[in-house]
């Protein structure tokens, strides 16, 4: 088997080597801006990174780790001058899974809707509709929050749902609209355009053989979509899912104005919160000269954050994949 792949790996070699020779300018000079604007990401993302921790060096010296691990956070006018990022980490994580739970599900039927039932007189505005939702700024679904949501979710949603899951501790509570839960609900409707609309491509993407072979055995329209249609297209879910997460993560303005800017670490998703983003947004222009850069300090921890729910999201939902696709 490995001189199988040895033998394998040299005919590829010598293949490349000839098709290298014979290229002309223009297909090197094609290779050589893709290649620089690959690497100029990656030297973005580096520059980005060296800014962070150069702003943040005067809260790393004074904190060490202890910032990764304290809960306090205290300004220069409530001495002494202690920060930790446990709250916020916290609330980031929260959220964001909570809007997953609630987002990838609706998502998911939205794009079989469109993708596998819908007619075509429906299917084309309706389209454009969701993916619309995409660029409204965040401002604007934060706005649309505080006015339209919190109350609904006061009055009504939350209170049911208490009444159903109230035995649980992180159900209870009194809601107050503007709590940690309405937030996940706000960010949950914020990734669904783009979780759809991904995950719409990637069903259009199946080869229309897929789905007449299932017909062929026998198979009904919902067997069809769950054996060829979601089958095939797992990896592009994969992908769109963690474009969503990322959303999620970094979300800032409309989670800022419904998660209700509580510094502490919560119990129920019903109390008020903080996530990173939020309380960079609430805290960095009234900030002394530590403080900001304890704050750089958080915002650095956000990118570690994001980069980190990414990697842990693909590696397990890649290992999910492969164990389904072993006992198939």
């Amino acid at each position: 088997m490995r001189a199988l792949r040895a033998v394998t790996a040299r005919r590829r070699a010598r293949s490349h080597g000839r098709a290298h020779a014979g290229a002309t300018p223009g297909d090197v000079l094609f290779q050589s801006l893709s290649a620089a604007a690959a690497f100029g990401l990656l030297l973005l993302l580096a520059l980005v990174t060296l800014i962070l921790l150069l702003g943040a060096g005067p809260s790393i010296q004074t904190f060490g780790f202890s910032f990764f691990t304290g809960a306090v956070w205290n300004p220069p006018a409530h001495p002494p001058e202690v920060y930790g990022a446990v709250p916020f980490v916290y609330g980031t994580l929260v959220t964001a899974g909570l809007a997953l739970l609630l987002g990838v599900p609706v998502s998911l039927g939205i794009a079989i809707f469109l993708s596998e039932l819908a007619p075509p007189w429906l299917r084309v505005p309706l389209t454009y509709v969701i993916e619309l939702l995409a660029a409204i700024p965040s401002v604007v679904f934060g706005l649309w929050g505080v006015f339209v949501l919190a109350p609904v979710m006061r009055d009504s949603v939350e209170p049911a749902v208490q009444s159903v899951f109230g035995f649980l501790p992180i159900f209870s509570g009194t809601p107050v609209g503007t709590d940690v839960f309405t937030a996940g609900v706000i960010l949950a409707i914020m990734i669904i355009p783009t979780i759809s609309a991904i995950s719409r491509e990637a069903f259009l993407a199946v080869p229309q053989t897929q789905r007449e072979a299932a017909l062929a055995i026998g198979a009904t329209h919902w067997e069809t979509t769950r054996m060829a249609v979601l089958t095939y297209a797992r990896s592009g879910i994969l992908g769109a899912v963690i474009l969503g997460l990322g959303r999620a993560v970094s979300e800032t303005m409309a989670v800022t104005m419904l998660i209700g800017n509580r510094n502490a670490i919560f119990g129920s998703l019903f109390d008020q919160g903080q996530t990173i983003a939020s309380w960079i947004a609430n805290n960095f222009t009234e900030a002394g000269p530590l403080e900001t850069s304890a704050l750089i300090e958080l915002g650095l921890v956000l990118m570690l954050v994001a980069v980190l729910v990414t990697v842990v999201a693909r590696l397990f939902l890649t290992r999910v994949l492969r164990v389904l696709e072993v006992t198939e």
